[in-house]
């Protein structure tokens, strides 16, 4: 009777609240890749210092997002959620000002994406916990809100480089401006519209927090260290061939404002539809998630080799790299569930949390890493990352299995 109470709480704002978070942080970061070659032209900076501009915004949620996933266990979600969406406003802000009234704005503009990090990290991987605590008991609910929660994740992608662009070509600095804007439409929302149910249990101290952790990681650590490693890799390489997708289109294709947007946002889509397909295809089944794995590293080892060779031939480059999005997209809600569905609830939010900080390293590290390979090493990269992937396939293969996953079932039959 109190689950169905809970329940009918739930109102189909609140989940429109909960999924406009990661789809404003998503906004907030990728929208800004495709006006990268903009940015430079306008402050005058190289293409490794653009780079630090998606670079600085990661680098602030590694660190934090653990931090953030413990305070809203002992303060309540909502109270790191609404800070960190106006922390990410004020850098917007702050970003934009700068690059509007100042003649050399390069510093003021990290500040502000640093700030913008350090609220993403305070914001969406709060997402997971809260979705539990809001459908107590109900996993077909709870599975079903994460995967239109992940869809808005995913679509954001798809809406940033063209929304970039459009914006961009208005104003080049009104990219920055927009985060703040999207940042206070989801402020509104979260505070109107998404009712936390009380925690009655004791905030767990942080001995216990730290102590629990380590007993997780311990018993799980095997196949959790694969799929942290596969989200710090995939995430590399997807913000990697963006960037440098951005690049090639404007200075070898001659391609600018909202058709290059329109033109980055090809792979995306794909990457969207493969994702959600995925995620209705999964249905808590292991050797499904294992099989949606090897098929997505094989796709994107035999891809991600040709992205370099293919740069003068603009329709090639594009399928090449949609095939590669179409592995990107069904490897990610599978890597979620794998962590959702295998980990204790109460360590749950914790785990995710960490994924999420690993995740973001791969965003931080692709920009400035292909700013450098690119210029000389280009399809050594991208042959190097496809040895790579058929080194984390092997992986997959040995260790990503029932008998890995629930030892105590296989014990059992």
């Amino acid at each position: 009777m109190e689950n169905q109470e809970t329940n009918k709480k739930v109102s189909v704002w609140c989940i429109v609240s909960m999924a406009s978070i990661p789809l404003v942080m998503t906004l907030g970061n990728s929208m800004l890749i495709p006006v990268l070659p903009v940015f430079e032209e306008k402050v005058n900076i190289s293409s490794f210092q653009s780079s630090m501009i998606i670079t600085s915004y990661s680098v602030a949620s590694i660190f934090l997002i653990p931090v953030a996933g413990y305070l809203s266990d002992r303060i309540g979600r909502k109270k790191v959620i609404l800070p960190s969406l106006l922390l990410a406003l004020i850098g917007g802000l702050i970003a934009g000002f700068a690059s509007w009234k100042m003649d050399s704005p390069y510093t003021w503009i990290i500040i502000g994406r640093v700030l913008q990090g350090i609220g993403a990290s305070g914001a969406t991987p709060i997402i997971l916990p809260l979705v539990g605590d809001l459908y107590k008991d109900d996993d077909e609910k709870t599975s079903s809100t994460l995967g239109l929660i992940e869809t808005s994740n995913t679509f954001g992608k798809v809406l940033s480089p063209i929304l970039g662009s459009l914006f961009a070509a208005i104003l080049w600095f009104l990219p920055f401006f927009s985060i703040s804007f999207f940042s206070l439409i989801s402020i509104f929302f979260v505070f109107f519209f998404i009712k936390v149910p009380k925690n009655e249990d004791e905030p767990v101290k942080f001995k216990e927090f730290f102590k629990k952790t380590k007993k997780t990681f311990k018993k799980e650590g095997k196949w959790l260290s694969v799929v942290f490693v596969l989200g710090v890799f995939v995430m590399l390489l997807l913000f990697a061939v963006l960037f440098f997708l951005s690049d090639n289109l404007e200075k070898l294709h001659h391609l600018k404002g909202v058709k290059k947007g329109f033109i980055i946002a090809i792979p995306l889509l794909f990457l969207c539809i493969s994702s959600y397909i995925a995620g209705r295809k999964i249905k808590g089944s292991i050797p499904i998630m294992r099989k949606i794995i090897l098929a997505s590293l094989i796709m994107m080892s035999a891809s991600i080799a040709f992205v370099g060779y293919t740069k003068n031939k603009l329709v090639i480059l594009l399928i090449v790299v949609s095939v590669l999005g179409i592995a990107i997209g069904a490897l990610l809600p599978t890597l979620d569930a794998l962590i959702t569905e295998n980990i204790e609830k109460e360590q749950r939010g914790t785990i995710s949390s960490f994924y999420s900080a690993a995740r973001f390293i791969g965003v931080a590290a692709g920009p400035p890493l292909m700013s450098v390979l690119m210029k000389n090493h280009l399809n050594m990269s991208y042959i190097i990352s496809a040895a790579m992937g058929v080194i984390l396939l092997f992986l997959v293969f040995k260790i990503i299995n029932e008998k890995t996953l629930k030892p105590e079932e296989k014990a059992e039959s």
